[in-house]
């Protein structure tokens, strides 16, 4: 009996020691000197793939080497080369771009693009330009810089551009020379 009672005594006296040792000051965790969260991504993945979509078709996958995803601003930054796949209302794989990086807006879902973006259509038509932009809402891409356009029927350089999604239907608003061939 006094061996029980020397073990209760030993345990009200741990129990006793812990609790007034967890009344002391807290540590609290180091924090870097003026880092602001609200600047910094809610998300990361590398090698990842993103898709686009409305009413369960797939409008664009985007496939990054690096994704960061923010709060504030509203987008998606994308780095480490991106591929940009675009579908037509039927599902159909209808065009490719290629770029250095990127941003999706999660707004709009509009995408912009830069450096050395390379844009290839199903007909082999292919775009280059530093910097373009895509128009979820209206399916169309475009850019106020320079660029140059390569298909089975002409070569044209110029200054602004706009285009539906395929490269069917452009134009180019300062041509500075065009190459047909016939």
């Amino acid at each position: 009996m006094r061996r029980h009672k020397a073990t209760i005594d030993v345990l009200l006296l741990a129990c006793l020691m812990l609790t007034l040792g967890s009344c002391g000051e807290k540590i609290r965790p180091s924090v870097l000197q003026g880092f602001d969260s609200k600047h910094a991504p809610q998300q990361e993945s590398w090698r990842s793939t993103v898709l686009i979509s409305d009413s369960g078709k797939v409008e664009a996958k985007i496939v990054a080497g690096y994704i960061q995803k923010f709060e504030t601003p509203q987008e998606t930054k994308l780095d480490s080369g991106v591929v940009v796949h675009f579908y037509d209302e039927q599902g159909k794989q209808t065009t490719t771009l290629r770029a250095r990086h990127g941003t999706v807006n999660e707004q709009t879902y509009d995408i912009m693009a830069l450096g050395n973006v390379v844009v290839v259509s199903d007909d082999s038509t292919r775009l280059r330009s530093e910097r373009l932009f895509w128009d979820n809402k209206r399916r169309l891409i475009h850019t106020p810089d320079e660029v140059s356009i390569i298909s089975a029927r002409e070569k044209v350089y110029g200054i602004g551009f706009e285009s539906d999604q395929r490269l069917r239907n452009y134009r180019i608003f300062k041509v500075k020379a065009q190459v047909r061939s016939d």
